[in-house]
């Protein structure tokens, strides 16, 4: 009984929405992350499954060519409302080594929905060597690792621009208001119209970056919406008991003077 109310309390915990939390600059300086309100956020709130797919599709044609997510294979995009032929042709557009075969020799063939998503480089090293000497993060579960969740990845993604005035950015880096000590190797990667939607959503850089932080969160925690729905009816059913018990209490000492 004791484990099930330890249980009982660490899910109603994991009911917290993600609150933005200030990051700090070079020098103490507290960056204030702004609000997006997205669609999950709060106990009641739910994946937007048409944001996500767009997410998706940014993250496919601008992020992987840099940005790894080894935590994820083709086949969950099924949670996003994608149909299992869809699915595969994601799959079967990338090339996956494999082997090795009955000569001992490795080879590629097209991806399935059960490989892993393609890395964009062989290893650590030959990404840094691309990368002028920055390793690109794998995003797998960036929207858990950075303080914000996908409110910093939004205001990341939209606080690009020039430095102000008596800012001096190092060579090889970009300012960025939102970015702990103002420059990120990362170049500015969403720029207005880079992406076009077949839903016809204007691929604005809000919209976009909006789109693409909701995939994020989705791939660092798919089963929120499950945990939320637990969580509430744990709390119906502590409720209904507390209930019960304060009438059996009063059942119990009605006759005790």
């Amino acid at each position: 009984m004791f484990r099930t109310t330890l249980k009982a309390f660490a899910v109603l915990g994991s009911l917290v929405a993600f609150a933005p939390a200030p990051a700090s600059a070079a020098g103490g300086e507290e960056i204030h992350i702004p609000d997006t309100r997205f669609s999950f956020d709060g106990i009641f709130g739910t994946y937007d499954r048409a944001s996500a797919q767009r997410g998706f599709q940014i993250y496919k044609e601008v992020c992987a060519n840099c940005h790894a997510m080894h935590l994820l294979s083709y086949r969950n995009l099924r949670a996003l409302g994608l149909t299992e032929a869809q699915v595969a042709a994601i799959a079967s557009t990338v090339q996956i080594q494999d082997g090795p075969n009955d000569e001992g020799q490795m080879f590629e063939r097209p991806g399935r929905p059960s490989d892993r998503f393609r890395s964009p480089f062989a290893n650590p090293q030959a990404a840094r060597a691309a990368n002028n000497g920055a390793l690109p993060p794998d995003l797998s579960v960036i929207a858990k690792a950075r303080a914000g969740g996908a409110d910093y990845l939004y205001a990341l993604l939209t606080g690009y621009g020039d430095p102000p005035p008596g800012v001096t950015v190092m060579e090889g880096m970009n300012y960025n208001r939102y970015f702990p000590g103002h420059q990120i190797a990362m170049a500015a990667p969403l720029n207005e119209g880079q992406v076009e939607f077949s839903d016809g959503t204007p691929s604005t850089l809000e919209n976009m970056a909006r789109d693409v932080s909701t995939f994020l969160q989705w791939a660092a925690e798919p089963e929120l919406e499950e945990r939320r729905a637990m969580g509430i009816k744990i709390i119906l059913f502590l409720t209904v008991l507390a209930g019960l018990a304060y009438a059996v209490k009063r059942k119990i000492w009605a006759d005790v003077h």
